[in-house]
């Protein structure tokens, strides 16, 4: 790939990430406004043990303000309210409720013991008791309250937050102490909505951006040349036992060839050896899957995969085969080190490609992986999935081989096992780990929208991919005597 490429590839696989992020809490916000506010509109959480033998309970605010001389404006453009019910649950007991500035509140207070609420769990708030003196004058005798209410029963108190630290009462109206209410509290936030609108925007923005950056860095060039490292496979390059590229009869074609002669110990370190890939990996598998949406919309719509797009899905899952034959539940069948590219590799041992399908059905697009494909996910999950039970202490526990563990990682396990000990590769095993593979590699290309055929349930062993059985021609034999033949075409000897 030229640099140009990979920078675009790298750069959309970085802004991948923060760009979902902000779908995600943008749809998030967008949710929680639909569907988390009360028939008046605000957030409402209970306040569920309002209780302390001290003389008042406190919850101080964030500190709203900035150094900047707009503080103010921002605060107001937030458009939030604030509004607290506490209900006295001791006879005839006069609440009081006030908000006042904290550095007022402290003086008040400063001398008497009180809690301050530090946290909530589930409703229950969580103390941080001052100690002092038992009493003080009554709170409804100071005038520094920003806002106040007080009696008997329920109390409710509105508050609209402006810039400064401010803290919330609650006490006795006489200041006694021992306070015993239950409460709760709730917060009309007007900012929510628009906060959400603007994350999808610019979610969308950065992933659309992150998406054209990778189709870029993931598409060939347009003159048709070849701007690959590995050379172009040819009838004269090609290895013994290709069977040649994917057609549109057979439309997934993953090979493999085994090292004639493989390293005994190097299969322990190329997991490690293989972390750059991983890296990598681990950023387009997410474009991977956000382009596969992509494509799954343009199919719904006009019955065809843009190439470009396929070209990076299938890219990625030809990376994908490479690093994992190489270092994982693929095989551990070869010491060369994958290719950093997402272009064909021929001469590379392992092989992935992948027939593009000039047309799809728009119908099957809504079905194929969640409905169609579901028996294969069964199989695949018996390859793939680690196994997991109960020891005899009743406690879960789960085996997980190296590679994607399942059956593929066990078979691994052993293959790597008698490698060290043998420094031999058992044959039978190579072909039955490339053919889960190759079920696996089907599934996926099916699944994932870049095929319309159905992937076969059979596991065809074996590095190469099976070849079509020839013509079934008529056999020649003595004529039925009951059939007449016509005239002269029999000779007498």
């Amino acid at each position: 790939m030229r640099p140009s490429r990979i920078v675009a590839l790298v750069i959309g696989c970085l802004l991948l990430a923060p760009g979902l992020g902000l779908l995600f809490a943008g749809g998030g916000l967008g949710l929680a406004y639909a569907a988390g506010r009360n028939e008046s509109g605000y957030f409402e959480a209970a306040l569920t043990d309002l209780t302390t033998p001290t003389g008042a309970i406190i919850a101080q605010t964030p500190t709203l303000t900035t150094d900047l001389q707009t503080s103010i404006w921002l605060i107001d453009k937030l458009d939030t309210d604030v509004r607290l019910r506490v209900i006295a649950e001791g006879g005839d007991a006069r609440t009081f409720i006030g908000i006042g500035q904290a550095n007022n509140v402290d003086d008040y207070l400063g001398g008497v013991a009180h809690d301050n609420i530090i946290g909530l769990t589930n409703g229950t708030p969580a103390y941080r008791t001052s100690t002092g003196a038992s009493t003080v004058t009554a709170p409804t005798d100071q005038n520094f309250w920003a806002a106040t209410t007080s009696g008997a029963g329920t109390q409710e108190l509105s508050w609209h937050p402006t810039d400064g630290r401010w803290a919330v009462v609650i006490m006795n109206a006489d200041g006694s102490p021992g306070i015993t209410a239950a409460g709760t509290v709730e917060i009309r936030a007007g900012f929510l909505l628009p906060l959400a609108v603007t994350l999808l925007v610019l979610g969308f923005l950065v992933t659309a951006g992150a998406v054209v950056l990778i189709v870029i860095g993931a598409k060939g060039r347009c003159d048709g040349k070849s701007d690959q490292v590995w050379p172009v496979e040819s009838s004269r390059t090609r290895p013994a036992g290709r069977t040649g590229a994917a057609t549109p009869d057979h439309p997934v074609v993953l090979t493999a060839r085994l090292d004639p002669v493989l390293s005994r110990w190097q299969w322990l370190v190329k997991w490690f050896l293989a972390i750059p890939h991983y890296i990598v990996l681990a950023f387009l598998w997410p474009a991977f899957l956000v382009v596969t949406v992509l494509a799954g919309f343009c199919i719904l719509f006009a019955g065809r995969y843009p190439l470009a797009l396929f070209d990076f899905t299938s890219g990625v899952l030809r990376w994908t085969w490479r690093v994992s034959y190489y270092a994982a539940s693929g095989g551990l069948g070869t010491d060369k080190y994958p290719p950093f590219t997402l272009g064909p590799a021929p001469q590379y041992p392992a092989t992935l490609d992948i027939a593009y399908p000039p047309e799809l059905s728009r119908g099957l697009v809504l079905v194929k992986w969640w409905l169609l494909a579901l028996p294969h996910y069964l199989i695949i999950g018996l390859l793939v999935t680690n196994w997991w039970g109960w020891n005899s202490a009743g406690e879960r526990f789960a085996f997980g081989p190296v590679g994607s563990g399942g059956l593929l990682g066990l078979l691994v396990v052993i293959t790597a096992v008698i490698l060290l000990i043998t420094g031999k590769y058992p044959p039978q095993l190579f072909a039955l780990i490339i053919g889960g593979n190759r079920w696996i590699y089907r599934v996926i290309a099916y699944a994932t929208l870049m095929t319309d055929q159905y992937p076969p349930f059979r596991l065809d062993q074996g590095g190469s991919e099976p070849t079509a059985p020839p013509p079934i021609l008529p056999t020649t034999g003595p004529a039925d005597p009951r059939v007449p033949e016509p005239v002269g075409t029999r000779t007498t000897p």
